[in-house]
């Protein structure tokens, strides 16, 4: 796949030296939030999106400006078909992962927690969903759903007919809609659900934890083998809530949650002996949580110190 075979259009001058990087600085940055949020809901993983981001640039760096005749699409257009190659990589490392996956949780800034869209395409919850559709699905819903481009380009990103990305599409759709939570929540039933949860742990309240807790809850805990975690995700309030309590209770030591807010929805920091020891995101339906991913493995904390700006724009 290369860019530099695909039609584009454009009538202005071509820029030379100084004028030409600085040019195509001025887009790459303009739109960079963008492309992270492109790469990050296609990889789950903040670190390849990075690497993808890096790929990009370098990429644009060789684009003949005066032939782009939308700098934005274009962009997107890299960023995609890098991100589908390095998803293609990846799936290697997850079969070969110890324990569950799960994706690398962000600290958001207040403005994605805002935007109801945004926050629910990057849920830890939708987040999930996605890691269960081929490398091409993926792409094609992300940018369809998420980001609205349209059938054509996207057609160009994945190297597919338009024809064809409608029904990828289509079938990403359903895929996903038969997994979605059957509700929409606001926030405020999200932090209410999310301070029941950390009232039962930080008391270890075993009954507590079993009034917060869907009788249908799945606990998903990632350790990545540095960390103890489940091998498995378990299913049920009681084995979920015993799982967790069990796990507090041999840890004699002081143990804290602080409110956060990660992927722009509402979330749990643990700390233990004022360290952190993972963070913890839920899925609520019906007021009770229904989905619990807690992220220990250390080399997927590095995001909750400072805010990753995200957008759909």
């Amino acid at each position: 796949m290369d860019e530099r075979s695909e039609p584009t259009t454009g009538t202005a001058e071509p820029l030379t030296g100084g004028d030409r990087l600085d040019s195509a600085t001025e887009a790459f940055v303009t739109h960079r939030n963008l492309l992270f949020t492109v790469a990050y809901e296609m990889l789950g993983s903040a670190a390849d999106a990075e690497d993808v981001l890096q790929e990009t640039w370098l990429r644009w760096m060789k684009v003949d400006l005066a032939q782009v005749h939308d700098q934005r699409a274009y962009l997107v257009r890299i960023t995609t078909r890098r991100a589908l190659d390095r998803l293609r990589t990846m799936k290697r490392r997850k079969e070969a992962y110890i324990g569950p996956w799960l994706p690398e949780p962000l600290l958001t800034t207040p403005d994605v927690a805002e935007d109801v869209e945004l926050a629910e395409s990057v849920s830890m919850a939708l987040m999930l969903i996605l890691e269960t559709l081929s490398p091409t699905e993926r792409a094609v819903f992300v940018l369809r759903e998420a980001f609205d481009v349209s059938y054509d380009e996207i057609a160009t990103a994945v190297s597919k007919s338009p024809a064809a990305v409608r029904q990828i599409a289509h079938r990403a759709r359903r895929h996903v809609e038969a997994r979605r939570p059957r509700e929409v929540i606001s926030p405020s039933q999200a932090r209410a659900a999310l301070e029941s949860l950390r009232h039962a742990l930080e008391t270890r309240d075993l009954q507590g934890l079993l009034d917060v807790l869907a009788p249908e809850v799945v606990l998903i805990s990632d350790g990545g083998g540095i960390k103890q975690a489940a091998p498995r995700p378990i299913t049920g309030a009681e084995k979920a809530a015993r799982f967790i309590v069990g796990g507090l209770g041999k840890a004699q030591v002081a143990l804290t949650s602080d409110p956060t807010v990660v992927n722009g929805n509402p979330a749990l920091v643990l700390r233990v002996d004022g360290e952190i020891d993972g963070v913890i995101a839920i899925q609520v339906e019906d007021a009770r949580i229904t989905g619990l991913y807690y992220v220990r493995n250390p080399q997927k904390l590095t995001r909750i110190a400072s805010e990753t700006p995200l957008t759909l724009r």
